[in-house]
């Protein structure tokens, strides 16, 4: 497996993004180690949480959360999934799959022995998330799912057809411009700049690219199965699960229904729809701490 590696300089002096970098590696089971970068804020005895960001983004997505939390003593904990942020990434689209992705993402988690996590995930960060937690449910106390799916082959929304058919299509993948187009307040220049920062050229985008394909939609897409068995393990999960979609996004608009009448956990939680686009952590992201604040609080 070829592997590119963003240039440090490219994150250099980025607004409103002040944390230091970490990583880990992984090693795929090719033999192929991978470097994850992630961000750990807030006091190490705090309450963990876990922000998983989706396409075509990266931790950067949530850097007034993690500030948040941080500021309420609780521990903010954000992945660059592999093939975005400051994170390694592939070169060729082939090397790009849901279980692999899973797979790094489990042995991250593992190797960091995270435990007593609460998760806030959206996009692609609830498909590989919600594998997460119905692979270890026992390291996970709370989730909060945002504009997000586990889909195992029944179709898609029009919305995202319509992203699908843009991202395969498209001659070039205008990362900040995507990012900016799916949130409903307007970036600034600085924002869609650091969007694009972890991309110098289009050989970095393989991962972005290869996404919108990944996502099981028909019962001939790769991890269909796999995530059955998920749901199998969801649909006994009685801890605390709420559902925080936003009211401006045409790809997963009435998603919620389907955790809420499937997941246990989701019975007698104060489930909210948030104002925003499918980028809600750009529109409400004191909302977002609110709530991770207050599901954590109501724990005890």
């Amino acid at each position: 497996m070829d592997v590119l590696r963003t240039p440090d300089e490219r994150f250099e002096g980025l607004a409103e993004w002040p944390y230091a970098p970490r990583y880990h590696t992984v090693t795929d089971a090719d033999g192929t180690d991978l470097r994850i970068h992630y961000v750990d804020e807030g006091p190490r005895d705090g309450a963990p949480v876990l922000l998983l960001h989706g396409e075509p983004s990266w931790a950067f997505l949530y850097r007034k959360i993690i500030g948040g939390l941080a500021a309420r003593g609780r521990r903010a904990i954000a992945p660059d999934l592999i093939g975005f942020g400051r994170s390694d990434k592939p070169a060729s689209r082939s090397d790009y799959t849901f279980e692999r992705h899973v797979a790094w993402m489990s042995q991250w988690l593992t190797d960091l022995n995270l435990t007593g996590l609460t998760l806030f995930c959206q996009d692609w960060g609830g498909l590989i998330g919600l594998r997460l937690v119905a692979a270890f449910p026992e390291r996970f106390e709370g989730v909060i799912v945002s504009n997000t799916g586990l889909p195992v082959g029944t179709g898609a929304t029009e919305g995202f057809q319509a992203w699908l058919n843009f991202s395969q299509n498209a001659p070039e993948l205008p990362i900040g411009l995507l990012l900016n187009g799916g949130s409903q307040r307007d970036l600034s220049t600085a924002e869609i700049a650091a969007y694009d920062a972890p991309f110098p050229d289009d050989r970095y985008k393989e991962g972005a690219r290869q996404f919108p394909a990944l996502v099981p939609v028909t019962p001939e897409h790769a991890s269909v199965a796999e995530n059955k068995r998920a749901w199998e393990v969801l649909e006994r999960f009685d801890k605390p699960f709420l559902t925080a979609f936003s009211d401006g996004d045409p790809i997963t608009r009435g998603g919620e229904a389907v955790f809420q009448g499937r997941v246990p956990g989701t019975r007698g939680q104060p489930h909210v729809t948030l104002k925003g686009g499918h980028f809600v952590q750009e529109d409400s992201p004191d909302e977002i701490v609110e709530l991770l604040d207050a599901m954590i609080a109501r724990r005890g």
